[in-house]
């Protein structure tokens, strides 16, 4: 197995391709961008941008990281790559993007676990630059892009994978960067997914939205599988990290937030839902 930056890169401002010289990425005319000294591009116009720092900030950052690291989601980072590389897979490349990336995690997982006859070239893309930047700092072979999914720095029809977790798919771009056949990955939260948490910060739990079974325009459902299991959170800390990686977080109360915060340890429902679409 090899890994490998991921390298058919399209300028966010002209969408034609990226060469890379030196120590920044341009393209024919003259839109320029520096690789920073971490490793990873932005390739986020501040034009697209809406806010001054948008997506998770540094502390949401860190929360995650040291969550994810304990393992207490593994479980779904080893479904993910049950998805990605499923029995009979033997392709000798995959290009694959993991859009809306976070600190690198599943992506990281997803190289452990590759087939030794694979070769892999990863990219990574969040809307956070501290995601991006704590990703470029934890591995340096794939390339780390500062980016949005509404308006993908990727060069049409490149991608064989792309991976959406728990993030905000955004179709007819997915569409446009994968080859004929490719495949997105897409793992949402299911209906019981931190059920207990949200009964303590909420007076009254209301029905999660459920995704539609109907794929999107332009692709075909492939299959859909699921993850469940009980958590067991044995600190604050953990629980800490677990509120500050949801919206929860935003949307609860004084009241509720105080109730979480009184919370010694705390077992939770996980529950994922994983799904494999193939564009047509």
């Amino acid at each position: 197995m090899t890994i490998s930056p991921f390298e058919a890169l399209a300028c966010p401002l002209d969408s034609s391709a990226l060469q890379k010289n030196g120590n920044s990425w341009q393209c024919s005319a003259g839109h320029s961008f520096d690789i920073a000294r971490q490793g990873y591009i932005h390739l986020l116009p501040v034009q697209n941008k809406r806010s001054r720092d948008p997506g998770d900030n540094k502390e949401m950052v860190a929360a995650r990281r040291d969550f994810l690291c304990g393992g207490f989601y593994q479980p779904i980072a080893d479904a993910l790559s049950q998805a990605v590389f499923p029995e009979g897979f033997n392709e000798s490349a995959m290009n694959c993007l993991d859009a809306g990336c976070g600190d690198g995690y599943y992506l990281r997982h997803l190289a452990d676990r590759a087939p030794k006859a694979t070769n892999l070239a990863l990219v990574g893309l969040d809307i956070s630059k501290w995601a991006v930047l704590s990703a470029a700092k934890q591995d340096k072979k794939p390339s780390w892009i500062v980016g949005s999914n509404a308006n993908l720095p990727i060069l049409p029809g490149t991608l064989d994978r792309i991976l959406c977790l728990f993030g905000f798919p955004v179709y007819p771009e997915f569409a446009r960067v994968l080859k004929p056949g490719g495949e997105v990955v897409q793992i949402d939260a299911g209906k019981n997914h931190l059920k207990e948490l949200r009964e303590i910060i909420y007076p009254e739990l209301k029905e999660p939205k459920q995704g539609q079974d109907v794929a999107p325009k332009g692709f075909t459902n492939l299959e859909t599988s699921a993850v469940c299991y009980t958590l067991n959170l044995p600190d604050k800390g953990a629980i800490d990290n677990l509120l500050a990686m949801t919206p929860h977080l935003y949307r609860a109360s004084s009241e509720g937030l105080a109730r979480v915060a009184a919370l010694e340890s705390l077992s939770v429902t996980v529950e994922a839902t994983i799904k494999r679409i193939k564009k047509d």
